[in-house]
């Protein structure tokens, strides 16, 4: 707009300047009019390097908070998890000091018991004993008898006073597990109220960022140096995936020939392309784990999407705002929704991504690759193993995006291929 403004601005200035040349043959005029030009051209030179450099402050800014976002609800996960851990630990505890309470109890009430006994009957001493008995073996069993009782006292008592030490330290080990509980409740409340804090900064940043780029989401530059950055990426890592697989080279291969069989296919059927922001499906199945173990390249047809949510583009088609061709798929879902690995494998990336925003990618092996991106904390960490099915991310709109969801690639030696293809929409 300012360029089309200024050569409005100087073609009437050149047509105009004649006329007042005739009028009032004043040669000044013609040379301020263009002084005027190259001050305003300037002027607008400045803003724009001003707009610039806000533009990239703002997006660093936003980086930083996405990014403080995504550990803290990696942190406030973690706080949950040794929280349910401390829980159980103290069920333990109690279910061992109420056992120990019985036992006590019982010992208790069969002392009390003897002593009544003996209190009623008096204890006799040995030389009693022998003067009562005239059978000498009728009183050897009585003495011995009266011995084994004693021994039985002796070790009831003991026993008493065991459970008695043993029920004093359950209470102190209680005591100290109730203590950390309410100590990892209080990180908990403290961590939470960090991330609402955090949060509330980073959804202050975007919207500041997205008035700020508004009038330059057209620049197709932009977008293709953000392409461009996903595929060194994604090139880097088939490269190393290549190198620590080696054995896997015949397999790789079959699968380069199915790919490319698979390509030559998607080039003839891109005609049906649905306009972007256009709902073309909604998806409410999810991934399991029922296919761990089995070969990525064999599970063309049987993937499920990572998240549920409605399909807004198809693989191929334009982008409105651009015409860049979709190298994947947006699905538009509700914030904090998880989102799920689709296969089997291990994170080779996990962090922030210029254009993509908090970015996750999941080698499957034999150069087979998912992406999930804009995410608004990522779960996992480089060199986790997961599961198929299991929760690798928290949708957002990281990166920049306007709409909450997840952005989902599936690649081949780091080449995007439709991933509808290879899924069952349900």
């Amino acid at each position: 707009m300012p360029v089309r403004w200024l050569s409005m601005l100087l073609a009437s200035s050149l047509y105009a300047t004649p006329a007042a040349w005739a009028a009032k043959n004043d040669p000044e005029k013609p040379k301020a009019a263009l002084d005027e030009i190259h001050q305003r051209l300037e002027s607008l030179k400045k803003e724009l390097d001003s707009s610039k450099e806000a533009h990239a402050e703002a997006a660093d800014a936003l980086r930083k908070s996405e990014k403080a976002i995504s550990d803290a609800n990696r942190k406030l996960l973690e706080l949950r998890q040794q929280q349910e851990k401390s829980h159980q630990a103290l069920q333990a505890l109690q279910k061992q000091k109420a056992a120990h309470e019985a036992e006590l109890k019982q010992q208790q009430a069969l002392l009390k018991q003897q002593f009544y006994q003996q209190y009623l009957h008096g204890k006799p001493s040995q030389a009693q004993v022998l003067l009562q008995q005239h059978d000498p073996n009728a009183a050897a069993r009585q003495l011995h008898y009266f011995g084994y009782i004693t021994q039985a006292r002796k070790q009831l008592i003991e026993a008493a006073s065991d459970n008695l030490e043993k029920v004093e330290a359950l209470n102190a080990e209680t005591s100290k597990a109730l203590a950390e509980l309410d100590e990892l409740q209080a990180q908990q409340e403290k961590q939470r109220a960090e991330l609402q804090q955090q949060k509330n900064q980073r959804d202050k940043l975007v919207k500041q960022l997205s008035s700020k780029i508004s009038a330059q989401r057209n620049e197709i530059n932009k977008l293709k140096r953000d392409e461009q950055r996903l595929t060194q990426l994604m090139e880097k890592l088939a490269k190393a995936a290549r190198e620590q697989a080696a054995r896997e080279k015949a397999a790789r291969e079959k699968a380069q020939r199915e790919a490319a069989r698979g390509k030559s296919g998607q080039k003839a059927g891109t005609d049906n392309q649905a306009p972007s922001g256009k709902i073309i499906g909604r998806n409410e199945a999810l991934p399991s784990n029922a296919f761990d173990g089995t070969s990525f390249a064999s599970l063309k047809g049987k993937l499920n999407l990572p998240v549920r949510g409605e399909i807004t583009n198809r693989f191929g088609s334009s982008r409105a705002d651009t015409g860049i061709s979709w190298k994947g798929l947006f699905i538009r879902a509700s914030e904090g929704s998880e989102v799920k690995s689709v296969a089997s494998g291990q994170v080779v990336f996990a962090d922030w991504l210029r254009g993509f925003g908090n970015l996750i990618i999941v080698d499957h092996g034999s150069g087979y690759m998912s992406l999930y991106g804009n995410n608004q904390a990522v779960l996992k960490q480089v060199g986790d193993k997961v599961k198929g099915g299991d929760t690798i991310a928290l949708v957002g709109n990281s990166g920049g995006n306007e709409q909450h969801g997840v952005y989902y690639e599936l690649r081949h030696q780091s080449k995007p291929f439709d991933p509808l293809s290879w899924s069952i929409v349900k």
